[in-house]
């Protein structure tokens, strides 16, 4: 759920050439089953956009945060706040944590060495 939301909360930034080359492949690949009304027509690739740019934008953010946890900054648990589980996925809830050091040096605003 969370990546759903954050990458909602990214997709107006993915404006410009690439999402009018995107909508143009997609309105030209469904060109036969678009319906002759232009205003449905235009809300069917306008869904399909959204929902190509969302699946992208949900392994980009996926991608984030396992370079975020392969270097050590956040760590995963399954079963709960800082509770980690000996069977991983099966439809639990990842939780994620920030580093003790990695937190503190966001609030000092430094880098972290």
């Amino acid at each position: 759920m969370l990546r759903d939301w954050i990458s909602d909360a990214l997709s107006p930034l993915a404006r410009g050439r690439r999402r009018e080359s995107l909508k143009q492949r997609i309105a030209t690949s469904l060109a036969g089953e678009l319906p002759a009304d232009p205003d449905l027509a235009e809300a069917i690739v306008k869904a399909a956009v959204d929902e190509r740019v969302r699946a992208s934008s949900k392994t980009n953010v996926s991608r984030a945060v396992g370079d975020l946890l392969r270097a050590g900054l956040v760590r995963r648990h399954y079963a709960g706040w800082r509770t980690n589980h000996q069977h991983r996925g099966g439809q639990r809830s990842a939780v994620y944590t920030v580093e003790p050091d990695a937190f503190a040096a966001l609030r000092r605003r430094s880098m972290l060495l």
